[in-house]
Parts: C-alpha cells; structure tokens; sequence
C-alpha cells in the first residue's frame, strides 16, 4: 500500500482507510460498475476497531475488502493526527448516491439483511427517490444468521440468482464484513457495501441524530441516550481504545514505529 494512507494498527494486525476522498471512492466505484468488476466496501469505526481486537474472523475480512473508508469523527481525527487525513464518509450516506449511480450506469441492485419490513419499505422509498433504479432482490436472512455458514451459502446463490450488480448489506459488524468478503470471493462480478442501520434508517425503522447533531460530532451521544441499555459499554470500550490510537497516530507521524 501507499505511504499516503492512514493506517491504524489494532494488536498484530493494520487496517488501513485506502479511499481517502469520497469522490476518489465514487470515481473508482463507477469504473467496475461501469466494466463489470466486484468489490467489498467496508465502513471503519472504533467498534470496529474494538471489535478486531478480538475477532480473527472480522480481521481477516477486513483485509480482503477492496475499498475502506472512514465512517465516524474519531477515524477521521486519528487521521489528522498520523498527518494523512482522510474524509468522514457514513456508510448510510452512501446508499442514495450509489443507488443514483446504480440507476445511471443500468446495474441492478440488492438490499440484503435488516428485516422484511424495513427491506420491503427502503426498497420503495428507494424506487422514489431515484428514477430508474431497478431493485432485484430483498432478502432478510434469519436472526441468528451465520455469515460463514449454509445458510450464508444459500443467500450468495439467491444473490447471484437475482441479476443484481450492487448489494446492500445491513447486518451490523462483524457479520456484515465476513459476509461481504465471503460473497465478493465467490461473486467476482457483484459489488458489497456494507452500510449497517442504513436501510433502517431509510425505511424510518430507525431515526438518525438530526443534522445540527451531526455537526458538533456528537451523533454519538445522541444514538446512545436513544438506546442506552446496547450502546452504553459499546461506546465505553470505544473510549477506552481511542487513548492508544490516538498515541499511534502521533507516533506513526514523528516516524517511529510501534508494535
């Protein structure tokens, strides 16, 4: 990899964000949907980040993934501390402009995880907001859905089944990424892009924090006080892991090296 890209480092393993720009990762995203090429797009954030301290499996996804970009403030400043800064790009923000771009280039998508319901009414919202766009597939995989397992295979033949070039994962991490790097090795020709609530967000089963929210980098601490019961220890592990990272970025910057 270039010497331009932020790199974090989570134990023995590096996570690099390799689409620095938001427009870069659209340019690129049209060239294989445009000459019929795959890809995995990943989302990182410090659960992520938490999580690949202890999951093998989601590390080893992660590294198979083509694009990564930044989803979520704290990515974006330990970026400008390592001095390589990188865009804050939400993985549900790119949903409506890749399914413009979808309609344009004549690719056909899919929406895959969440629920039924949540799948069946982003999908008309969709088919709304952008002309031509042509949804092939809605599919919501059981509950306790094993990404690496038979299940998973069974949903990557329906996937390829349906004619679709573009799938929209919404499983949440880790089992979104798995599956993601799982299908794009199995699916040279369909591209992933994993985007978490996005899908709930867009069917209005889940409201995101209000733009004013947004803009003082405290969506955060708006989703937790909406459910704190399952975000309060997530987020809690999220600060206890920034210090460290923050100490590698500004390391990584003066040119020393860590392990």
């Amino acid at each position: 990899m270039a010497d331009s890209l932020f790199r974090m480092r989570v134990r023995a393993r590096e996570i690099a964000v390799n689409m620095p720009a938001r427009g870069l990762l659209m340019s690129e995203i049209r060239k294989r949907l445009v000459n019929g090429g795959g890809f995995a797009l990943a989302t990182i954030n410090l659960d992520h980040l938490v999580k690949l301290k202890n999951n093998a499996a989601f590390g080893e996804a992660y590294a198979e993934h083509d694009f990564v970009v930044a989803d979520g403030n704290p990515v974006v400043w330990l970026s400008k501390l390592a001095g390589r800064p990188v865009d804050l790009v939400p993985g549900c923000e790119l949903i409506e402009p890749l399914a413009n771009m979808a309609a344009e280039t004549g690719v056909s998508v899919a929406l895959f995880g969440s629920t039924q319901e949540a799948l069946d009414q982003s999908a008309a919202k969709l088919r709304e907001i952008v002309p031509g766009l042509t949804i092939a597939a809605a599919i919501a995989p059981p509950g306790a859905f094993d990404p690496t397992g038979p299940e998973a295979d069974q949903a990557i033949e329906d996937l390829r089944a349906s004619g679709a070039r573009l799938t929209f994962i919404a499983l949440g991490a880790p089992k979104q990424e798995i599956f993601a790097a799982r299908a794009r090795d199995m699916m040279g020709d369909m591209g992933f892009a994993s985007i978490g609530a996005g899908l709930d967000f867009i069917a209005g089963q889940q409201n995101r924090a209000p733009e004013w929210v947004r803009a003082f980098a405290m969506e955060w601490l708006w989703r937790m006080a909406s459910n704190p019961k399952r975000l309060a220890y997530r987020y809690f592990q999220c600060a206890m892991i920034l210090p460290q990272l923050a100490i590698r970025a500004v390391t990584d910057r003066s040119g020393q090296s860590t392990t």
